[in-house]
């Protein structure tokens, strides 16, 4: 777009058919023949799209590709190494104990159990039931290191002391939050918690992403 106005301009500048321009060449015949104030016209335009594309014309980049997320994963119990792991894809039970050394003694488990895939934020307690048997527990990570590592709360999950973790929440509306939990049974989706006292538009807008209501 910008080149046709361009050219627009230059025409009506220098066009040989117009009279109101002809002031603007009325000399160059003193020097030029027309032949060569035409091959001058042309050159001069070549070159002007030539600097805009060197300095003002940007080719669109390609978007940029999303970064997949991390699977985060804590192990604790009876493995060599527990503690929080990482994960390109969802892992097994068995894939998080092995990047956790393995168990610390040779034990038998559910193998049921083993092929399960576990989702973001998950804590792995392995636990041993007796000298040669070990049981799998699964829960949620603490607030603190699941908001370490950008992963939402769930709203029918969460203490007074989980919820002063997230800017913008003080004691006070923490407790008017577990309120009204209590009173509804638990909240249905995030945007529920535009009926606490205390949460306008605003506030929501910014807490929303600390929390999930898992279905």
């Amino acid at each position: 777009m910008w080149i046709s106005e361009f050219k627009t301009k230059v025409k009506s500048v220098f066009s040989f058919s117009n009279p109101q321009s002809a002031i603007y060449i009325s000399h160059l015949p003193k020097y030029f023949s027309l032949s060569q104030q035409k091959i001058l016209f042309i050159f001069a335009t070549f070159v002007l799209v030539i600097l805009y594309f060197r300095f003002y014309h940007r080719p669109l980049s390609p978007p940029p590709e999303e970064t997949p997320k991390e699977i985060v994963v804590e192990v604790s119990g009876e493995v060599r190494n527990p503690g929080i792991h990482l994960f390109q894809n969802p892992p097994t039970v068995r894939e998080v104990i092995d990047k956790a050394g393995g168990l610390k003694e040779v034990a038998l488990f559910d193998t049921g159990a083993t092929v399960e895939t576990l989702e973001t934020g998950t804590l792995l307690t392995i636990l041993k039931e007796s000298s040669r048997e070990i049981k799998v527990k699964l829960g949620r990570m603490e607030a603190r290191k699941l908001l370490a590592f950008s992963l939402p709360l769930d709203l029918n999950r969460v203490s007074v002391e989980d919820l002063c973790l997230i800017p913008g929440i003080g004691e006070s509306l923490a407790q008017e939050i577990i309120a009204y939990r209590g009173k509804r049974r638990g909240f249905r989706s995030v945007e529920e918690l535009k009926n606490v006292k205390g949460i306008g538009e605003k506030k929501w807008t910014t807490i929303k992403p600390f929390f999930f209501v898992e279905k």
